[in-house]
Parts: structure tokens; C-alpha cells; sequence
């Protein structure tokens, strides 16, 4: 199974203030949903209670130890161990927040698509650092006629 994190983030490593995304790309949100659907996408109870509409086409997997069970919109876990299992035979899994989970599953992580906007911005969550001496840069492209410019990156964990 590949894990995947896949997330948007200023230049100063901000991905989001007051349980929101400071800024709205519909291009960036496009390449998401492109990436993204027909398959599993795992995040925390606070990503998915800021979204503004549940993610049609996709697999959800919340992780929270607050939340009930709903069949309908998501599946439960209560680790990342949990999510994964319950993933079961995927051939890739995105991680898509928040901050602490994507701090807490950096070292597993085999790819990264990131979007990097280029401006910094103010928020109160981060995306950790990248050790990129541990990945190869495998994807670029700049768009830069966006409301803000950014560009795609997509990195993957170098073999043994």
C-alpha cells in the first residue's frame, strides 16, 4: 500500500486557521478531487468537521476518539494503525490533515503531493518540514494564474 500525503500549504508551512483553509484555489481544490477520488482518503475529526460538503466518490476514514460511527458519510477509526487496516487492500491512501496527523505520519509517508502557494499566510497549523534528502522530486508544474500562484510538487520516499 502506497500512503500518501496530499495537502496545500503557504510558503511559511501553513495549512490552516480556525479549523479552516485560509484561502480558496479552485484549481488546487480540482487536482485534489483528481487525485483523490475512487479512492481512500483518511483524516482527523477536525479536518473533517471544517468541511464545507462531504466528499463525494471517496472512501472517507476519520480518525477520532470523540466521534460516533456514521455508515453513511464516513468510517470510524481510532489510530492510524486502525485506518490503515481498515483501508484494507488499497493499492494508495491519502493522509489529508490535519497538522498533527500529518506530523504523526510524515516517516511513513512514501509520496507527498504538495501545493505550495507562493505567499506566506497567516494560520495556527502547520505542515511539518520535509527531510527532502529522503525523497526524490518526482512532479512540478507552476500555475501561475491563480488568484495566488502555486505549484504542484510530488515527492517520493527514495528506495533502500
Amino acid at each position: 500500500m502506497i500512503i500518501s500525503h496530499i495537502v496545500a500549504m503557504a510558503k511559511n508551512h501553513i495549512i490552516g486557521r480556525d479549523n479552516t483553509i485560509p484561502w480558496n484555489i479552485p484549481g488546487e481544490l480540482l487536482r485534489f478531487k483528481e487525485l483523490t477520488m475512487n479512492k481512500t482518503v483518511i483524516m482527523g475529526r477536525k479536518t473533517y468537521e471544517s468541511l464545507e460538503k462531504k466528499l463525494k466518490g471517496r472512501r472517507i476514514i476519520v480518525i477520532s476518539n470523540t466521534l460516533e460511527a456514521n455508515d453513511h458519510e464516513f468510517i470510524l477509526a481510532k489510530s492510524i494503525e486502525e485506518a490503515l487496516d481498515k483501508a484494507g487492500n488499497e493499492h494508495e491512501v491519502f493522509i489529508a490533515g490535519g497538522g498533527e496527523l500529518y506530523k504523526t505520519t510524515l516517516d511513513m509517508a512514501d509520496k507527498l503531493y504538495i501545493t505550495v502557494l507562493d505567499r506566506e499566510i497567516e494560520g495556527t497549523v502547520f505542515y511539518p518540514k520535509i527531510d527532502k534528502s529522503l525523497y526524490d522530486l518526482t512532479y512540478e508544474e507552476h500555475i501561475g494564474d491563480a488568484s495566488i500562484p502555486y505549484t504542484y510538487y510530488t515527492y517520493e520516499k527514495k528506495g533502500d
